[in-house]
């Protein structure tokens, strides 16, 4: 068998050993050359001067031309360029770097500038000849933009999906691995055999590294790269803090209040405090305040919920209490099925949670039983055929279920006399359901119907309310401004409707009430019956026989009555459609004791040296606020959108920019126009005074930056220059320390730097600013807050950052209904941070009050305002070691407060 072999090995064997020898010899001349190459192109990046009078049309060198390298060879991309093997949404293209404008919108910035240490690669959104990054050497490999970035979103507009539709769609997009969007742009065999200092993420971290210099930090958002320099006076992100902040938040007070769009959403408990709900937040309020001092303590709140509640019930008892939500969204942007939670109003406790993944879309109307101490649960939800069940409370198991109807159901309640007895109404009907509890057998029982016969009287279209006699009769409130009170009677052959010999409920007295539809009926202790209407905004007590006794108009501004509670006394609670809460009875009339917006947020500013802020939106309405009294201080109509605002440092004027370009000036004391300018037609995203009050900088979504000099007291402005160079739309932008310079961010990731006081210049060198000192800093993108992007961010993740005054935290704002708390500086991946949940719509700002007392947080689409307290070390007891950084909805962070 040997032999067999021999004849065909000789040859064969020396084939292989002289492949084997050649291959040796390529790869190690591939080495050299390699090796040469990369040496060339780093002595070139570092010392060619720009050559401006270069020909254009001369090929530029190619660097790492190749699009993989052979097996055992390193790689000579080095880690200011990313190959095109690792593009995600840019593209690689080779051309002299001077040149016309590589991104969207902006215009062409002057030639010249002085060189970058580490490359000329534009510090965000890639090389743009827009001003983002200087010249550079000629034929140097530039980042361009892909058409496909044309979809960039525009911050501050407003989204067109709900609150929990919005964060769902961005969810599902967010479930692909981050290595798609944050990626590494060089591998430290490239590195010329240096050691690099460690990376923040440590080795398989995708977020960032630092170049060959170790001067600088990489991330990537959408494959766009941002370079950040690392201030003189760090060695080594190792000696930067890590873990979350000692500091703590907790829920000091809400403004406003769910009217615009919800009913059962106000009652008063055994306890005197009135429950109602804004956001994910079922707030318990004594209007009396409580301890604490004036106003503080006057509130406490249920935060068991991950959407937006949308409906209450309170138990017979006065205590427990049940609240239902909408859908929501997991971590993965999968749907989450709505909830019902049952709870104890005096310890703030879950006691029982009801209906998880039985109900649709969310629950519309809820209501205990009465006749039997409030045993059983009756819950409407919100699918297309509104689903009506039937639950025990104590055991939280389903007793029976029904399709309803497929018209909308606006309110359900069980008759006081007979826990057999329901009725629900809503668009077009009122239906009467008979129960039967299956001997308490879960699934067991049944539920009939039997439709409301309106007869000779005219159909309205909507039904929003009713409410039980004491005599066993139902008066319901429609849209046509009628009170109807039903009884019970036997049908014949001519009454419309079923017929027969069988029971029905028919209309028995009709009185006409209000001008426009009735959104409220409460039976008052003493049996008399209040109704609210809504075009006529009026409150009307009813005796016996709908007699007319008393009545009051609730102010215009203030909107229609949503929903009326009785109180202590003769006292009533009325909330209202524009989100306010009034307080007071039909004599001496009603005053506000909690007020809100009743649009989408934007805008928000602290005052310098009080407990004050400011807030404005798409409702038209510049609000400010007292923090310590928990007041609204004054309001006025703007006419048009505000998105954003900033206080003097004197605090005697505010600045708001508006959504069509306008941009006023208001004394915060007279409330009166000082200032009214124009600047462009787009609307503006930031305003922002310098620290000495000399200045006013003013972002525009038409790519500039607008500068005014200001009088001493503020209310004079003129016009002092413009920074052109952005690519995209101003987003952030802030003032260093000695009201010299600004640092601004744009809609394509760009970090840009300006020398206002020399005449609004772009400093093309951002290497020289890395030591700069900044007033505020709410700038989302630079070397000290990097590190609070989340993987797989897609760069709309996060919508406002603030800096505390200390210095010590970092508060951020994102779009998943969450606020975060970071140590500062946040300066390496994968920081990890306390999270706050509550809002139930993308937050859209936070500021630190001027003493860092307290944070104020803004909702988007919920209309809501947060005041968080700030507490110190151990304020509110330990936080995990290793916090969760995964953006989510759900409370399943172990750091979810």
């Amino acid at each position: 068998m040997d032999g067999a072999g021999g004849p065909g090995e000789g040859p064969a064997q020396e084939a292989l050993q002289s492949l084997s020898h050649r291959l040796q010899v390529q790869e190690k001349e591939m080495e050299l050359v390699k090796a040469a190459l990369a040496e060339a192109l780093r002595l070139l990046r570092l010392h060619a001067p720009p050559n401006p009078l270069q020909d254009p049309g001369t090929p530029a060198p190619i660097r790492d031309s190749s699009p993989a390298v052979p097996p055992g060879l390193p790689p000579t991309c080095g880690p200011s360029l990313v190959s095109r093997g690792t593009q995600t949404e840019t593209e690689v293209e080779t051309e002299p770097s001077p040149g016309p404008p590589s991104l969207s919108n902006g215009p062409p910035a002057p030639q010249g500038g002085s060189e970058e240490p580490g490359g000329t690669q534009s510090e965000g959104g890639g090389s743009s000849s827009s001003g983002a990054g200087s010249p550079g050497p000629p034929g140097i490999l530039r980042l361009v933009q892909s058409p496909q970035r044309a979809d960039t979103p525009r911050r501050n507009s407003s989204s067109s999906s709900s609150p929990s539709e919005r964060p769902r769609q961005k969810l599902s997009r967010k479930a692909a691995s981050s290595a798609n969007l944050l990626l590494r742009s060089g591998s430290t065999e490239s590195r010329g055999g240096k050691d690099p200092l460690s990376s923040p993420g440590g080795p398989g971290s995708r977020r960032s590294n630092y170049n060959l210099e170790g001067i600088s930090v990489k991330m990537f958002l959408r494959g766009r790269p941002i370079t950040m320099y690392i201030p003189s006076g760090i060695r080594s992100l190792e000696e930067l803090p890590s873990g979350p902040p000692p500091e703590t938040l907790s829920l000091d007070w809400v403004y406003g209040y769910r009217g615009r769009d919800s009913r059962s959403n106000l009652f008063v408990l055994r306890s005197g405090e009135v429950v109602y709900f804004i956001a994910c937040v079922v707030v318990l309020y004594r209007p009396e305040g409580g301890p604490g001092g004036p106003g503080g303590g006057g509130q406490r709140h249920y935060r068991g919920h991950t959407d937006c509640v949308r409906c209450l019930a309170v138990h017979p008892d006065g205590v427990r209490v049940a609240s239902g939500q909408t859908a929501g969204v997991d971590k993965d942007g999968k749907p989450l099925q709505p909830v019902v939670h049952v709870w104890d109003s005096e310890t703030l406790l879950k006691l029982q949670e009801i209906g998880l993944g039985a109900f649709e879309r969310g629950v519309g109307a809820l209501a205990f039983s009465v006749a039997d101490q409030g045993a059983f649960l009756c819950v409407v939800d919100d699918s297309n055929e509104h689903m009506l069940s039937v639950w025990d409370c104590s055991r939280g198991t389903k007793l029976a279920e029904i399709k309803s109807t497929n018209d909308s159901v606006l309110a359900v309640g069980f008759s006081p006399r007979d826990s057999s007895c329901i009725v629900t109404s809503g668009k077009s009907h009122v239906h009467f359901w008979n129960w039967s509890g299956g001997a308490g057998v879960p699934g067991n029982g049944t539920l009939t119907r039997k439709q409301g016969v309106f007869g000779k009287y005219k159909k309205p279209k909507f039904i929003p309310c009713f409410v039980f006699l004491p005599d066993g009769d139902i008066l319901t409130g429609d849209s046509e401004g009628n009170i109807l009170t039903w009884g019970r009677s036997l049908s014949d052959s001519r009454t419309p409707g079923r017929g027969g010999a069988k029971e029905t409920y028919g209309i028995v007295a009709q009185a006409h009430a209000h001008e426009g539809s009735i959104f409220a009926l409460c039976l008052r202790r003493d049996g008399t019956v209040l109704s609210g209407g809504g075009r006529d905004r009026r409150l009307v007590q009813w005796g016996p026989g709908l007699v007319a006794l008393q009545e009051a108009e609730i102010p215009e501004h203030f909107g229609a009555v949503r929903a009326i509670a009785e109180g202590l006394g003769s006292e009533l609670l009325v909330g209202t459609t524009k989100n306010a809460l009034l307080r007071g009875d039909l004599a001496q009339g009603f005053s506000p004791v909690i007020q809100g917006h009743t649009d989408e947020l934007w805008g928000l500013c602290t005052h310098p040296f009080q407990n004050r802020f400011l807030t404005c939106g798409h409702d038209r309405q510049l609000c400010l606020w007292d923090g310590e009294g928990h007041a609204l201080a004054w309001s006025i109509d703007l006419k048009e959108t505000g998105l954003c605002a900033d206080f003097h440092p004197s605090g005697a004027v505010v600045a708001v920019g508006l959504n069509t370009g306008r941009w006023l000036v208001l004394d915060t004391e007279t409330r009166e126009i000082v200032s009214d300018i124009t600047d462009g037609n787009e609307q503006l995203s930031v305003v922002r005074y310098s620290p000495d009050g000399l200045y006013l900088a003013i972002g525009s979504h038409d790519n500039m930056i607008y500068i005014y000099s200001v009088s001493s007291d503020g209310a004079k402005s003129s016009r002092f220059g413009r920074c052109v160079g952005h690519s995209s739309f101003i987003t952030h932008l802030d003032w260093s320390k000695d009201g010299s310079f600004i640092m601004s961010n744009s809609g394509d990731y760009e970090i840009l730097y300006w020398d206002v006081v020399g005449g609004c210049k772009l400093l093309r060198n951002r290497y020289d600013s890395r030591d700069r000192e900044w007033a505020t800093y709410t700038c989302v993108l630079g070397f000290h807050v990097y590190g609070v992007w989340p993987d797989g961010s897609d760069g709309t993740d996060i919508n406002s950052l603030c800096r505390s005054h200390n210095e010590r935290v970092v508060a951020v704002a994102d779009d998943f209904c969450k606020v975060h708390l970071f140590q500062y500086p946040c300066a390496r991946a994968k920081a990890p941070s306390l999270v706050y949940g509550g809002h139930g719509s993308h937050v859209t700002s936070v500021r630190f009050t001027h003493d860092d007392s307290h944070l104020i947080s803004l909702g988007g689409k919920d209309a809501s305002i947060f005041q968080w307290r700030v507490l110190g070390t151990g304020g509110a007891g330990p936080a995990p070691a290793t916090p969760s950084r995964t953006p989510s909805l759900s409370p399943a962070s172990s750091l979810d407060v």
